[in-house]
């Protein structure tokens, strides 16, 4: 018997396929995405300069099923964007801070690391594939 090859173009495709497959193969996509994520916050975190630790502790991966995403900031540390990006200071309190349109600390770790994001993105989805019984090439 001849294998049948399937062609996909788009993530939210793929999730949409895995589904049709089984219910719970999808959220292997979460878990791979936040597993790529946490290079990012494991080479921003040692950057964030610290008196409490917060703001570095507020760095989540929070991925879905068709993005990978990152927070940071929240009610413990709300001063983070401030950090990161600069501008008035918190609560437009008179502490100013250059402004950097891409960040200091979560893009710049990014763009540091984007061809190993990349290549762990390109395992994960594969190896979500492979556990979804699927020949990958």
């Amino acid at each position: 018997m001849g294998k049948d090859t399937i062609t996909i173009d788009g993530l939210a495709q793929f999730a949409k396929g895995l589904k049709k497959m089984d219910a719970d193969l999808p959220k292997g996509l979460r878990i791979a995405f936040n597993g790529v994520a946490n290079i990012v916050i494991d080479d921003a975190r040692p950057r964030i300069p610290t008196r409490t630790g917060r703001a570095a502790r507020s760095l989540k991966a929070k991925s879905t099923r068709t993005a990978v995403r990152i927070s940071a900031g929240g009610k413990r540390a709300p001063y983070f964007p401030w950090l990161d990006f600069g501008g008035a200071g918190p609560n437009n309190r008179p502490a100013r801070r250059p402004f950097y349109t891409d960040g200091r600390y979560v893009w710049k770790s990014f763009a540091d690391k984007r061809p190993e994001v990349q290549a762990a993105l390109e395992r994960a989805l594969a190896g979500v594939a492979q556990s979804a019984g699927l020949e990958v090439s």
